[in-house]
């Protein structure tokens, strides 16, 4: 960016980490003075860039329900920094022309609404944007998070909108193509390896089969169309993948098309959360 100066054509996003073992910052939380600005100020230098456009709390401090966890059990033995106090270390960055707009990822409405709540009473910045997995295989976003969403304009920005590629159907029939980032990375395999998540991209790919739609674009496609999604973050490691999920908003989803989409999350609901 800094060698072909167009800066101003890119919307830069970037985050901080939540709570970290000792290697990043010396572990702990990261949201206090201390730690957020050494990493804001660390991102800027990398980046060699003199603002960031939306910055990001990349998890929840406190202890809650995020990556997948269900059953929401209560535990305030940890300490966390306090919203008010992020938003004022926050605003700070903004007035200094370091960051323009704020943002959450991994966040539960109880968070969300808690922020936008505390910046409408303190005139402290708003958090614009949610950035939370959405796929056709994890549609838990829309049980409390699609309300805040829409009523509030706070967007979803949907990470891994095909569930680490399982989604395009490349994973089907127990393939598993060379350097895929499931070959490349095991971790990622039990997210996604769950009971149902087979019988449920097989339902998906039927109808997409059925219409004469590509898998990939079909979900990105169903994502891309929900009134809550200001953004659907694409990954490709090929051009022709790249290619693929760009031309997915050209494609056209009916009434029965998603219909039937439905029909099968009511079967498999929620497989991979």
């Amino acid at each position: 960016m800094k060698k072909q100066k167009k800066r101003d054509k890119v919307i830069l996003a970037s985050k901080v980490c939540g709570p970290m073992r000792e290697y990043v910052r010396g572990g702990g939380n990261q949201f206090g003075k201390k730690n957020i600005t050494e990493a804001l100020e660390g991102s800027l230098k990398r980046l060699k860039t003199e603002y960031i456009d939306l910055y990001q709390l990349h998890w929840p401090e406190r202890n809650t329900n995020f990556f997948g966890r269900l059953g929401y059990e209560h535990n305030d033995d940890t300490e966390w920094t306090k919203f008010e106090d992020i938003l004022e270390n926050l605003k700070k960055f903004i007035e200094q022309g370091k960051i323009r707009y704020i943002g959450l990822s991994n966040e539960t409405p109880w968070g969300l609404s808690k922020f936008l709540n505390i910046s409408k009473k303190e005139n402290l910045p708003r958090m614009l944007s949610v950035q939370n997995p959405y796929n056709l295989l994890n549609r838990t976003y829309e049980i409390g998070l699609a309300e805040i969403s829409v009523r509030e304009q706070a967007g979803l920005l949907a990470y891994s909108p095909l569930a680490c590629g399982y989604l395009s159907g490349k994973y089907r029939n127990n393939q598993l193509p060379k350097k895929s980032r499931i070959a490349l990375h095991k971790d990622f395999w039990t997210r996604y390896n769950k009971p149902n998540s087979e019988k449920a991209i097989d339902a998906y790919y039927k109808i997409a089969q059925k219409y004469k739609l590509d898998l990939a674009q079909m979900s990105l496609k169903f994502l891309e169309i929900q009134p809550f999604v200001t953004s659907v973050i694409i990954g490709a490691t090929t051009m022709e993948q790249l290619k693929t999920n760009i031309e997915s908003v050209n494609i056209n989803l009916s009434d029965e098309i998603i219909n039937e989409i439905n029909e099968i999350q009511k079967i498999y609901p929620n497989p991979c959360p």
